[in-house]
């Protein structure tokens, strides 16, 4: 199930993959929005840069968004003064106000067509109790300097019982943007589709990125493949886990709403327009969970489905899938150098929800390190840092997730045959005392893995709604074949091939 963004994109832009050792100044792994955007900052600048994708650009996290350019991170910055003080909060709220602007300037600059528009977002509820923490929030953003409203009235088909709007938000194609940003890129740099990177390597006074068919040599590296490839020194499988969100989009002959939104609380849900075939749909997304959570008896597409339907009653569904967050202990971005351990080696990782302005904050950041320039935001985002987390319950929520989706997941071994597994189908069974993942297919067809996430051995969860191999611990995935699709994991599952 791909996303509207990426159907719409199809055979836009055509890259080789690298067959060859090569040479450069800046290595950039993952073509993302993250790493295309810091390496067209870069290239600005008269960088020789090389960007290293194992897929094709933009087609994993970046490519499955919502695409909302906001500074409204949900009900972000009451919290952030209460725990970090109203300096810190004012220049996290700074730097993603100018990201909003950097990407308005990239789009004019460039003359890329992605469908940007500005627009107004809101965060509502429809609880009498949770109206004060919106008012709190208000007053907030007032005290670190943007206007902030609060209304009683939204766009939507909801009676709400209040919302916080911010005006001068935006909207785009996101994966159109990254063509685009690719094409300027390519003016004066490299670009490798289908190019999975193995391993980086110290090698002398630089590093060696290693692929499958060459190596990059290069003095600085930046590790932009949404989740670190690399585990140490940053241990940064340590310091996030995955979240999984979903997303419909559906087309209607009633009005549709002017805006972004999303509301308080769980469940969820989170509406934007968007351009498809010249006319406009709409786009609800929400109902995730933390990536490798046994749910069972949920289908968290009909979930929206059923959503659309109630706002909707002649909604037809076009287009359904899925994207992937990394979560941040204290909710906000990795951004700089990976370690204090090793030098010119630079992360943006942990973006949340909230990708669109935070990659472009982590790519301003990241170029103006390497450039040796002074970036005034960079120590609210430093990847190394050792503060203490204010949030201690969302640490301690997230060892007790972990711990329990891999107790689940133990007790999901089922004593059972491969014949009662159903076709479209997949568990974990026990096989001459082996554990082994089992797919069948829609015709009965065997698909056997080692079902031990290629990262650091967790048991995975079987996902019946994307036909997934899921990891809970740090959020690898891999399709049905053992084929890695998310980081950190980098080689596939061990197969069986004698099961049929």
């Amino acid at each position: 199930m791909e996303s509207l963004w990426i159907e719409t994109t199809k055979d836009k832009i055509k890259l080789e993959s690298l067959k060859r050792d090569e040479t450069t100044e800046v290595c950039i792994i993952g073509g993302g929005l993250f790493g295309l955007t810091t390496a067209y900052y870069l290239s600005q600048n008269g960088f020789k840069v090389t960007v290293l994708e194992k897929d094709e650009i933009g087609k994993r996290a970046s490519g499955n968004t919502t695409g909302k350019i906001t500074s409204q991170h949900d009900l972000f910055y009451a919290h952030l003064i209460d725990d970090y003080g109203e300096e810190f909060a004012k220049k996290y709220l700074e730097a993603n106000e100018n990201a909003i602007k950097n990407i308005k300037k990239i789009v004019e600059e460039e003359k890329i067509e992605c469908d940007f528009f500005e627009e107004k977002s809101y965060v509502y509820t429809t609880k009498e109790d949770e109206v004060i923490e919106i008012e709190k929030e208000v007053e907030a953003v007032k005290k670190l300097g943007k206007e902030a409203k609060f209304v009683t009235k939204i766009d939507l088909p909801i009676k709400i019982k209040g919302a916080i709007e911010f005006e001068n938000q935006a909207q785009f194609h996101p994966r159109k943007y990254m063509i685009g940003l690719a094409e300027a890129i390519l003016k004066e740099n490299k670009i490798y589709q289908h190019t999975k990177v193995t391993d980086v390597k110290k090698d002398n006074e630089q590093y060696k990125i290693c692929t499958e068919n060459g190596n990059v040599y290069a003095k600085y590296v930046v590790i932009a493949s949404h989740f670190p490839i690399v585990n140490m020194p940053g241990f940064y499988f340590g310091k996030m886990y995955q979240s999984t969100s979903y997303l419909i989009a559906i087309e209607t002959k009633s009005k549709l709403p002017q805006g972004m939104y999303i509301n308080v609380k769980e469940p969820l849900y989170s509406f934007r327009t968007a351009k498809y075939n010249g006319k406009d749909v709409l786009l609800i997304g929400g109902n995730g969970n933390k990536t490798g959570e046994a749910i069972p008896d949920e289908n968290h597409y009909e979930m929206l489905e059923k959503k659309a339907k109630e706002l909707y009653h002649d909604c037809k569904i076009l287009y359904r899938w899925n994207t992937q967050d990394c979560m941040s202990l204290d909710k906000i971005p990795y951004i700089g150098e990976f370690s204090n351990l090793i030098k010119n080696v630079y992360v943006g990782t942990g973006f949340n929800k909230w990708g669109m302005t935070s990659t472009n904050v982590a790519a301003q950041i990241v170029s103006d390190e390497i450039m040796k320039k002074p970036n005034k935001y960079a120590d609210v985002f430093t990847a190394t840092r050792v503060k203490p987390i204010k949030n201690r319950w969302e640490v301690e929520n997230m060892v007790k997730e972990t711990v329990n989706s891999i107790a689940l997941n133990k007790f999901k071994i089922e004593p059972y045959s491969v014949e009662q597994i159903e076709n479209d189908n997949g568990a974990i069974l026990k096989i001459n005392g082996e554990n082994v993942g089992i797919y069948k297919d829609k015709v009965g067809k065997i698909y056997a893995v080692k079902p031990n996430c290629a990262h650091l051995g967790c048991l995975l969860s079987w996902n019946n709604l994307d036909k997934t191999w899921d990891c809970p611990c740090h959020g690898s995935r891999f399709d049905y074949t053992g084929k890695n699709i998310y980081e950190p994991a980098i080689k596939k599952l061990l197969t069986f091939n004698d099961l049929n």
